[in-house]
């Protein structure tokens, strides 16, 4: 398969031949109608100059007739014959023009009875004269008819060349229109056709960056596409091997930090206990500052250690068909001790609803959403967790009436160990992984968390789409 860019020329130039071919076969249908009306305009011309043509050498066959006889002039008679076989030059054409019937035998017949009426003596030339005018009237109502033939024939071709237009149009439309119709039929197949593999890309992109490694990437496709594909699918395997060596590199450092630290937190506990003897004020106070900051540093190793497992974890679900809103309840009993301390009222809103989820690792994500409004909410205040869906997703709302997450925080509210500014009065500081290790799990299930913005109080909202 060629490139991209070869295939969607190739595309342009099928659309535009047919588009051409139509073209052209319209100007050539043109052409031809336009030559035939042409044709037939010449012929009614000619017809008609064929019938005037009669008419008026019928009126010179009358006239010369006439005086030859009442004159006894040879000359007139010549004049006579002469319009005579002009006429019947007349009639042979409008014959040779289409116009046939029984009147041009009619017209010969009672022009050769004219002719034989100027034959004969002078004394009964009167006679003959009138006899001869009676002739050419009747003569002269064959002509109308005959006129009447040719007029007739006229607008009968004139007639079937409208409706042979009006035919040829009514054709050239339907083709003009089932040309346009295949083309934005080509057009949107092959544009549909040559965007799949782009959406293959956009997905395996989106893939890259929710950080799923494990699905191989393989686009078929055009060959420029397909090369991309296999560049995606190299960055595949170098995310992967980084991520692999980030998260031996964390294991390995966390755990060569945590020996020397629990040597110097017993150091420091012996020190504060009185076993290398009594401390004096000062001595006390700067013991009492190293103890506290080896338990923070404590905290942070186990922080990162729990973060880089929840890292690791996300990509090993076990999903099974889970009571979402049991699931809730669940979280909301574990952690009774905590919000009945502070006074607080819980309220569960929603109604049954089975998901395929990985109830431990989802658990874990809610329960983390909740010990953070815990935390946050003043005493004797309300969490509120709604469970509801759309067509697309399933929706966990908890939100709470603690200060919110100023402005500023918004942005980085899930970034991994960042302590936003407001924080409780009183309460220990937090190691700022919960919120990542939410956002961790609940990217695994397809699905995302983020900050509502609806109001001053905190309020979160995890979407996971339907996987029933």
């Amino acid at each position: 398969m060629g490139s991209f860019r070869q295939l969607l020329l190739i595309a342009f130039m099928l659309i535009a031949a047919l588009l051409s071919a139509t073209a052209l076969r319209a100007v050539v249908i043109l052409e031809r109608l336009v030559a035939q009306s042409g044709l037939e305009a010449a012929r009614a011309l000619e017809l008609n100059g064929a019938a005037q043509a009669l008419d008026a050498h019928t009126a010179g066959m009358e006239r010369a007739g006439r005086q030859s006889l009442v004159l006894n002039d040879s000359v007139l008679r010549r004049r006579f014959e002469e319009e005579w076989r002009a006429a019947l030059g007349a009639l042979d054409q409008m014959h040779a023009s289409g116009l046939a019937g029984p009147d041009f035998a009619i017209w010969r017949s009672q022009a050769d009875g004219i002719n034989r009426q100027l034959e004969g003596p002078l004394f009964s030339a009167l006679d003959r004269e009138r006899a001869v005018a009676g002739e050419f009237r009747d003569l002269d109502a064959v002509n109308d008819r005959i006129r009447a033939q040719a007029q007739a024939l006229i607008e009968s071709r004139n007639a079937a060349l409208a409706g042979k237009l009006d035919a040829e149009r009514s054709r050239l439309m339907q083709q003009v229109l089932a040309a346009i119709a295949l083309a934005l039929l080509l057009a949107v197949g092959f544009g549909i056709w040559l965007a799949r593999p782009f959406k293959r890309l956009e997905h395996a992109i989106v893939q890259l960056g929710e950080n799923r490694l494990a699905e191989p990437i393989d686009i078929s496709g055009p060959s420029d596409v397909r090369a991309v594909s296999q560049q995606l699918d190299w960055l595949r395997l170098r995310l992967t091997e980084l991520d692999a060596d980030k998260a031996r590199f964390l294991r390995h450092v966390s755990h060569e930090l945590k020996t020397p630290l629990a040597a110097l937190h017993e150091g420091v506990a012996l020190l504060q206990d009185g076993v290398a003897g009594q401390l004096v004020g000062h001595q006390k106070e700067v013991v009492g500052i190293l103890r506290q900051n080896t338990l923070a540093l404590q905290a942070q190793i186990e922080a990162l250690l729990r973060f880089n497992a929840a890292a690791f974890e996300a990509r090993q679900l076990q999903r099974r068909r889970t009571d979402l809103l049991e699931l809730l309840r669940e979280q909301v009993e574990a952690q009774r001790l905590q919000w009945q301390a502070r006074g607080l009222n819980v309220e569960i809103e929603g109604e049954p609803l089975h998901q395929m989820v990985d109830p431990g690792k989802l658990g874990a994500a809610i329960g983390n959403l909740l010990s953070n409004a815990i935390r946050f909410s003043p005493r004797g205040g309300t969490l509120r967790i709604q469970l509801s869906q759309t067509d697309a997703a399933v929706r966990i709302d908890v939100r709470d009436q603690g200060p919110g997450v100023a402005p500023a925080d918004r942005e980085r509210v899930f970034e991994p160990f960042y302590r936003g500014a407001r924080q409780p009065e009183g309460a220990v500081r937090g190691t700022g992984i919960g919120l990542s290790i939410v956002q961790e799990y609940v990217t695994a299930h397809g699905g995302h968390v983020r900050l509502e913005s609806d109001s001053q109080a905190g309020h979160f909202r995890i979407e996971l789409p339907h996987a029933n």
